[in-house]
């Protein structure tokens, strides 16, 4: 397994709430993102992501990170889980 570098200057933080926010567009040299909630949320990645508590990947609340494939030009867009307050923090990666 190739090792995995964060890309300085391309994190972004979005607010859990109970509509879907998108991220920015995922930019250049990207091939994963770091995802690390600190409320229970759901996610979508793509073009145009719509984030909702029935089709979404769960993703539970910790200090452990789940990564992602996701493309140049992508985002991610998050929803709360249930009445979850929080964060999502994203981080781009190389590897």
């Amino acid at each position: 397994m190739q090792p995995k570098y964060p890309i300085s200057g391309r994190g972004q933080v979005l607010a859990l709430g109970a509509a879907s926010v998108a991220s920015a567009a995922i930019g250049q040299n990207t091939s994963l993102v770091r995802l690390v909630a600190s409320g229970a949320c759901h996610v979508d990645i793509g073009p145009t992501p719509v984030a909702t508590a029935a089709t979404g990947m769960y993703i539970a609340p910790s200090c452990v990170g789940e990564y992602f494939r996701i493309g140049v030009g992508e985002k991610v867009a998050v929803i709360q889980d249930g009445a979850a307050t929080g964060n999502l923090y994203l981080t781009e990666m190389t590897g």
